[in-house]
């Protein structure tokens, strides 16, 4: 078991974003997170990264505690996020935004750096070099010394994922990446998630693409009102009366018996046409 979540709870004030929490994720796996507006998806993903400090519970990465630690010494612990909204350095190059994810794990003296010694400029080539392996990974194909702002949104999320992947991570947390995407690039998407799994790094991602959730998914976590109301394949998931009614807020037999039907359409794919809105930050 790679990730141990028990019992997290998060609360602003009086509201309580997150209640009671617990999941498992182990190495190598693709799980999702998922649930309607407001149902806590990415408090917990700031817990998990160290963004925000739980009111109460555990975190466990790799055996060890990390609750309520700072996001660079999570981050140094094998963990890597991206976020819905991107914080690329826009005004860096594609290559130097994808060597900037390195420094977790690349250690430079300042002594070389300052005088370009033989070793300092060895490791800026190895790092160079890597970059462009995760670029090419990922499926990137633009112009690499272009700042980064100047790309097309899809290719900008190519770069994000580059950049996070750059740090050799155990576990992936990706909010939204399918956000904005076209269906071509979804479709990439999901190849990319399944190679990620193949080096064994664990993947764990907020979505509200539905198809994309169900193709990619070894698992699925679904959250409302901040509790965990289902944990199971997307088998499970996608006929679960309790997800089908958080999805569509069904109070009577007509309408949960369309909610069914949407749920086992085979052209659907389950919840893929239900629209989804925003979850709030």
């Amino acid at each position: 078991m790679l990730l141990h979540v028990d019992g997290l709870t998060v609360a602003f004030g009086g509201v309580t974003a997150v209640n009671g929490l617990s999941f498992d994720v182990h190495e190598g796996e693709v799980i999702s997170v998922i649930g309607p507006n407001g149902a806590g998806k990415t408090s917990a993903f700031n817990c998990i990264t160290g963004f925000y400090k739980p009111t109460a519970g555990r975190i466990l990465f790799d055996d060890v505690d990390i609750t309520g630690k700072r996001p660079a010494l999570i981050a140094a612990r094998g963990v890597a996020r991206t976020f819905q909204n991107l914080r690329l350095f826009g005004e860096l190059s594609v290559l130097d935004n994808v060597r900037a994810g390195m420094h977790v794990r690349i250690r430079q003296n300042a002594f070389d750096a300052i005088l370009h010694t033989p070793r300092y400029r060895r490791s800026e080539q190895e790092a160079t070099d890597e970059a462009n392996r995760w670029l090419d990974f990922v499926g990137s194909r633009g112009n690499r010394a272009a700042e980064v702002r100047n790309l097309p949104y899809g290719e900008q999320r190519r770069v994000e994922i580059a950049r996070a992947l750059a740090r050799e991570p155990k576990m992936l947390l990706l909010d939204e990446p399918a956000a904005g995407l076209n269906h071509g690039e979804k479709a990439a998407l999901l190849d990319l998630l399944r190679r990620i799994s193949d080096l064994g790094t664990a993947v764990v991602l907020i979505e509200h693409d539905m198809g994309l959730v169900m193709d990619v998914s070894e698992r699925i976590v679904v959250l409302n009102y901040g509790k965990e109301i289902a944990d199971g394949t997307p088998e499970q998931i996608r006929s679960d009366p309790a997800v089908i009614e958080a999805y569509l807020g069904s109070d009577d037999a007509e309408a949960q018996q369309e909610a069914e039907r949407v749920a086992h359409s085979s052209d659907t794919g389950g919840f893929h046409d239900l629209p989804t809105p925003e979850e709030e930050r």
